[in-house]
């Protein structure tokens, strides 16, 4: 299957959305979701249809679209140009003009003869032009045989001013006793353009955190190219150039330090506010920002494959999906407006059969029109992903699919792999115990320059510590490696053997030898983060139960569950990787929901098999590749924060979706039974849709 991303303009409601998916989905072999809030398509189709099939479909039905283009890295590809270059001038002229339609129709004291005249004509160019918008849709929506919110909204402004427009000009009005409704055309008209408006502005409030997230990458950078600086744009990067990352400026790509120190700034992409100190042989991401000393970077990823465009694309995706509990919302839109048609029909006739006044009978129709917009019911769900998603994003959560935001609901178990998850993954020197007359400093010297020669991760923890504590590591000769028992060689003249074992807590240590006798053993700790006792304890408070489950042996198993707070029961340890998945099925049939969290190739199949998979963004491509969440920072306490955040917007999705229902529900009886002014009718549901964007917008403070 192939997957196409299709910008689309022309839409103006949740209809418009569903009229374009169901073209779409029309073709044969397609599968297609349209997201109004983001204005977008996210089309899965087979090599038989082209790129020009999808765009015909599309303006098929009445609206544009073009494809958009991924390759070019991150670009804001919301269409955010309407309300500035139509919307904002027609609202400010409308209100101008309906502000004297309203006060003479309303106020029969400043009524002078003639004064319907005097409203006409400031109503005509609120209807024609303030309204043009909703107008032409509606126009291009029956044109292809379909009808949206701008077709109720087109006929209710429409119906007022022609009823009115006759009044006057039979002379019934000059008489006496002829009735206009020119207000409802203009303050409708009004209304819904400061709605229309105030919307797209919270829309494009809503995508702010994504726009941030792609404004991150550096559009230029500097290289060494034959030992000269030489500034390119970004995208012409590749993999090894050198990169000169001067204080102030951003890292143009992912890489690794080659010389140079300093602290790096992150925040905008990890959300941890520290900023990371870096040296030589450190990695580093793109986006970052150098804040004082002069290095050196090597080029080791660029352009799609950076972590910046990978959290870009996860973003985007996430925000452009859907999910499920917004296919009902969809299935209502899809056959709301032919509904309220008939509804209006009805209500028209049943007043006139009931012998209402003729006047009484049209408001009634007119309020059912303008009231029962199901515009609201369309933004709710895709305007509460996209905040959500955006936020997770700036606090270092990468949600993969909306669907899982309503999976993480009712967690009971939390699954962690141990290496790399709980633990940093790296080996360090703990404590280095000396035998009489011998000297630490010595017997860590020694051993790091006979394990300098060695790849092995006890070696480079090794070497790691002698240099962290500014020792000088002498030269190795002779060098010879046994996997089975360790290292040795000649080192300063003297044999020294450095020989691996495993002590009763099931550490690592090394016994340093030389002259035929031990001078010392140097004992070593995959070091357990410094926040992941801190998360387990949230997780606990959140009643979820964490358990740890791991490749490693009992023993070191049990100590890092006891220095995180993990209970002795809820430790499995010794299984292989493909027993992973096995505990997480086990589970699940105990009638658990589980998410694992791992960051390992050996982790991936049990993170698919989870309810709920949290891959460490620290981790390898394949554990991220199976992840429904993305842990960028590889903070254990990303984890609670990611199942609130999930919960939380779920929750705004549930609020803003009974508010929508429950408006349409509640207001068409009442506008059916004449109890509605069109007026108030056309003011609350252009506030019920600013309503229910606010509602989402309060994600943007969630910490």
């Amino acid at each position: 299957m192939i997957t196409t991303d299709l910008q689309l303009t022309g839409m103006s409601c949740a209809s418009c959305a569903a009229t374009i998916e169901r073209g779409l989905n029309d073709l044969a072999g397609v599968h297609a979701t349209v997201n109004f809030a983001v204005e977008r398509a996210h089309v899965e189709h087979g090599p038989q249809v082209s790129e020009h099939d999808l765009i015909h479909a599309v303006e098929s039905t009445g609206y544009h679209a073009a494809v958009i283009d991924h390759s070019g890295g991150g670009h804001d590809h919301m269409n955010h140009d309407v309300p500035a270059d139509q919307l904002r001038p027609r609202l400010i002229g409308s209100t101008v003009l309906a502000v004297p339609v309203v006060a003479l129709s309303m106020v029969m004291a400043w009524q002078f003869p003639g004064w319907q005249w005097l409203v006409l004509a400031l109503t005509t160019p609120i209807v024609f032009w303030g309204g043009y918008p909703f107008h032409k849709a509606a126009v291009n929506s029956a044109r292809h045989g379909a009808s949206t919110m701008d077709t109720l909204v087109s006929i209710g402004t429409l119906a007022a001013y022609g009823w009115s427009l006759y009044e006057v000009l039979t002379g019934a009005v000059a008489h006496g006793h002829g009735h206009v409704y020119f207000e409802v055309a203009a303050a409708v008209t009004v209304f819904l353009l400061a709605g229309r408006y105030a919307e797209a502005k919270a829309k494009r409030s809503a995508g702010a955190a994504l726009r941030a997230l792609l404004s991150l990458g550096a559009k230029d950078a500097v290289v060494l190219r034959d030992d000269a600086e030489i500034r390119i744009p970004a995208e012409q990067l590749r993999v090894g150039d050198v990169i000169v990352v001067r204080p102030g400026e951003r890292v143009a790509t992912d890489g690794v330090v080659e010389d140079g120190e300093s602290a790096l700034d992150t925040s905008a992409m990890t959300g941890e506010s520290v900023p990371v100190d870096v040296r030589a042989g450190d990695e580093v991401l793109g986006g970052a920002v150098n804040t004082y000393g002069r290095i050196l970077v090597r080029a080791r990823k660029v352009g799609a494959d950076t972590q910046l465009a990978r959290m870009a694309r996860m973003v985007t995706d996430a925000q452009s999906g859907k999910a499920s509990i917004q296919r009902l919302a969809d299935r209502v839109s899809a056959v709301f407006v032919p509904i309220v048609l008939g509804i209006a029909g009805v209500t028209l006739v049943g007043w006139l059969l009931t012998g209402g006044p003729v006047t009484a009978a049209f408001t009634a129709a007119v309020a059912v029109l303008i009231i029962a917009c199901p515009c609201a019911l369309g933004l709710a769900t895709p305007t509460a992903i996209l905040v959500g998603t955006g936020r997770g994003a700036q606090l270092g959560v990468l949600i993969k699919e909306p669907q899982v935001l309503e999976t993480v609901t009712g967690i009971d178990t939390i699954v962690l792999d141990k290496t790399g998850t709980v633990t940093t993954g790296t080996m360090s020197v703990a404590t280095i115990e000396t035998e009489a007359g011998a000297d630490a400093d010595a017997v860590l010297t020694r051993a790091a320059a006979v394990e300098s020669a060695s790849e092995h991760p006890v070696a480079a923890a090794i070497v790691a510590a002698a240099r962290d504590r500014g020792l000088a590591v002498p030269a190795v000769r002779d060098f010879t490696s046994d996997p089975g028992t360790g290292v040795s060689g000649v080192v300063e003249g003297v044999g020294v053997q450095v020989a691996r074992f495993s002590d009763d807590d099931g550490r690592t240590s090394v016994a340093v030898t030389w002259d035929g006798a031990r001078r010392g053993v140097i004992r070593l700790v995959d070091g357990i983060k410094p926040t992941s006792a801190a998360a387990i304890t949230e997780l606990k408070s959140m009643g979820i139960t964490p358990m740890l489950l791991t490749g490693d042996n009992p023993a070191v198993a049990a100590r890092v569950a006891a220095e995180v707070g993990i209970a002795p029961g809820d430790v499995v340890a010794g299984v292989l990787p493909s027993e992973k998945a096995d505990m997480v099925k086990r589970l699940q049939a105990q009638g658990r929901k589980v998410a694992m969290v791992g960051d390992g190739v050996n982790d991936s199949v049990a993170l698919a098999t989870a309810d709920v998979g949290m891959a460490m963004g620290t981790g390898t491509d394949a554990a991220i590749e199976a992840g429904d969440i993305t842990l960028v920072r590889g903070d254990l306490r990303m984890v609670p924060t990611a199942l609130r955040l999930s919960a939380r917007t779920l929750r705004i999705i549930k609020q803003n979706l009974f508010w929508a229902f429950g408006y349409n529900v509640a207001a068409i009886p009442l506008a059916a039974l004449g109890l509605l002014n069109p007026m108030i009718a056309g003011a609350t549901m252009a506030l019920s849709s600013v309503l229910v964007v606010s509602n989402s917008l309060r994600l943007k403070r969630f910490k």
